[in-house]
């Protein structure tokens, strides 16, 4: 008996099914049922929500990457289902299969394929970062990514300053009272001046889709407009020492006439305190430490 007829390749056997074609309509239709549920059943749940502009558009951003990221990783699930059920060794015969040279044109289907992909999503997240809503992060004192003019005229200013371990808010429009408590109005901009007074932080406002670093000597700025009555969760993302872990508050969005009454009561209940700090500036820098002797 010959060697081909001793593996089963005999003249007259079956021949061998399209398995390109095969894999490429289960992936397909494995798509076209998944990317779906990922935008429409998934995609609601995906953080950061869509509780303010800024977490709006990273929400559509994070919808898009997980929809584009469905077919390329269901085609790598497909195919290994597919080889491992088809191709697994059967028996005890080791049959080795005729070599693999390459195939240019998949080869080059798939450059071409993700290169568009990757230059797609750049040019797509670049423009939503530098769109006039802002991007919802720290970009030093000279933003190029801000709302209008007209926006951020009657914008509520808030100094956010982070030391070891804990965050203070100052609103420098209301007498520079500073609170140790976060209460931001709905429906109306923001624009948060981050600072640190110690070492280095980073202010992340997690359901708003917040996120600046807190430099000693640096104003990072960074805007957001909160579309709904609600709390959210306050963060310090930076490793900034030993209580670290203990920089976390629970930040809160009002309705404007319930902001007004907050920020009333904060005036008067820390008058006292507001007295004796120092004027308000952009900056702070870390004070020497002074040892008796």
């Amino acid at each position: 008996m010959s060697a081909v007829g001793a593996t089963g390749g005999a003249a007259g056997a079956a021949p061998e099914p399209r398995h390109g074609r095969r894999i490429a309509v289960i992936w397909i239709v494995a798509t076209v049922i998944v990317v779906p549920l990922v935008i429409w059943v998934l995609g609601p749940h995906i953080p950061p929500g869509q509780d303010s502009v800024q977490s709006h558009d990273q929400h559509d951003v994070n919808v898009v990457l997980t929809a584009i990221a469905a077919p390329v990783l269901l085609f790598i699930w497909v195919y290994f289902a597919y080889a491992m059920f088809n191709f697994r060794q059967r028996g005890d015969a080791v049959v080795d299969g005729p070599p693999i040279d390459g195939n240019p044109r998949i080869q080059l289907t798939w450059l071409a394929i993700t290169s568009a992909m990757v230059l797609g999503l750049a040019v797509y997240g670049t423009a939503s970062l530098l769109g006039e809503q802002g991007s919802g992060g720290g970009e030093g004192p000279s933003p190029i990514a801000k709302p209008s003019a007209a926006e951020l005229a009657s914008a509520l200013q808030v100094q956010v300053i982070g030391q070891q371990w804990l965050w203070t808010f100052r609103y420098p429009g209301y007498g520079g009272v500073e609170t140790p408590t976060l209460e931001l109005p709905v429906n109306r901009w923001v624009v948060f001046h981050v600072t640190s007074l110690d070492v280095a932080h980073s202010f992340w406002a997690y359901e708003l889709a917040v996120k600046a670093d807190a430099v000693p000597g640096n104003d990072n700025v960074a805007y957001v407009r909160a579309s709904r009555v609600r709390t959210f969760q306050i963060r310090c993302a930076e490793l900034c020492g030993l209580w670290h872990g203990h920089m976390n508050l629970i930040g809160r969005v009002a309705s404007q006439p319930g902001f007004a009454s907050w920020i009333s009561q904060q005036q008067v209940r820390y008058a006292r305190v507001t007295r004796y700090l120092p004027p308000y500036r952009l900056v702070y820098y870390p004070q020497p430490i002074r040892r008796a002797g």
